[in-house]
């Protein structure tokens, strides 16, 4: 398949945030930092005090109501939809985005407020029906189990969308992929299991959003040292958390990590989707991020990457940031134009 691809650059600057944001992103750099103990276990008990989770709300709210779809109870697998109020006006059926959180594999939920409201910003504007999709989280469970849950979504969607009324909304042959840093990550994982799976009913891969994604490797790059003092993510957190993560004595070569790296296998499965590939300009990880953008390049996949040059990591989840709202328009115009029956 040809590859194609074209990018949006800003040039770098000073991170634009407002102080709210600088405030929050302080606050949970702060409180990931208590959390992680020297042993590699999460505090657990004080991130449920930290975390502010919200419950579904089946009354319309900001244009959207909500409803939790459980998957598997005995591992805890379940996935919020977020259904907007207001169908289409020409009765179409909306495409159907299933979104990974953030949290370096260890942290929130679907249910955490800040990605509760990011998912209704996405309902709401682009518009679709979205599935936010609460994995289980590392150390407790390492890798593969994030991509297994996140697979193992998809076929339920694909074997009881028809029997709900709510999945029924969207158009599984238009299902988008979409997450931000670890979720972003594991976009790319479980886009690869579907296409390598086969048997899928209706669920079709149309597109993946992959947005500044957890991604790294044995070697130091030139943003991971330069940008030791951004929030959130930095080098002896990343190095934390993909122990925490990847498999007992694996390093970070591993394929989970670095995908194009020392143990890639050099190919990708035919059926992988087309990509849109998010990169902040003040983001440590930026360097990992367009690596892998030019691998899926490499490998004749279509990839869209678009950089915005004073963006942190994490910077769209804010509703006031600038970049944030180009960055949604950005995402709009990318699954209207591959989404099943488009022009593109």
């Amino acid at each position: 398949m040809a590859s194609s691809s074209s990018s949006s650059v800003v040039p770098a600057k000073a991170p634009s945030m407002s102080w709210t944001a600088r405030i929050a992103m302080a606050i949970l750099t702060a409180a990931t930092d208590l959390a992680c103990r020297r042993n590699g276990t999460v505090n657990r008990r004080l991130l449920s005090v930290l975390d502010d989770s919200v419950p579904a709300n089946p009354t319309p709210s900001r244009g959207v109501r909500t409803v939790d779809f459980t998957v598997d109870a005995s591992r805890g697998l379940w996935f919020r939809l977020f259904i907007p109020s207001t169908p289409p006006a020409d009765s179409s059926p909306l495409p159907m985005v299933v979104f990974f959180h953030g949290g370096g594999f260890a942290f929130l939920s679907a249910a955490s407020r800040a990605y509760d409201a990011v998912c209704r910003r996405f309902a709401r504007k682009l518009p679709a029906v979205v599935a936010s999709v609460n994995y289980r989280l590392a150390p407790e469970h390492k890798c593969p189990a994030p991509y297994a849950d996140g697979l193992d979504v998809l076929r339920f969607l694909d074997e009881n969308g028809g029997g709900s009324p709510d999945i029924a909304l969207a158009d599984l042959s238009s299902t988008f992929l979409v997450g931000d840093s670890a979720g972003g990550n594991i976009v790319h994982h479980v886009a690869r299991r579907w296409a390598g799976a086969g048997g899928w009913k209706s669920l079709k891969l149309a597109g993946l959003v992959v947005i500044q994604p957890y991604f790294g490797g044995e070697e130091r790059t030139e943003s991971e040292l330069r940008l030791t003092k951004a929030p959130l993510v930095s080098v002896p957190r990343t190095d934390w958390l993909w122990r925490a993560f990847l498999p007992e004595g694996a390093d970070r070569d591993h394929e989970a990590c670095n995908v194009f790296g020392p143990n890639d296998t050099k190919e990708l499965e035919e059926g992988y989707p087309p990509a849109m590939v998010v990169v902040g300009g003040w983001d440590p990880l930026k360097d990992w991020q367009r690596r892998y953008a030019e691998g899926l390049r490499r490998r004749g996949k279509e990839v869209r990457l678009v950089e915005y040059g004073e963006a942190p990591h994490a910077f769209y989840v804010f509703p006031d940031s600038k970049e944030g709202g180009i960055f949604l328009e950005e995402m709009k115009d990318f699954i209207h134009s591959h989404a099943h029956g488009s022009n593109h």
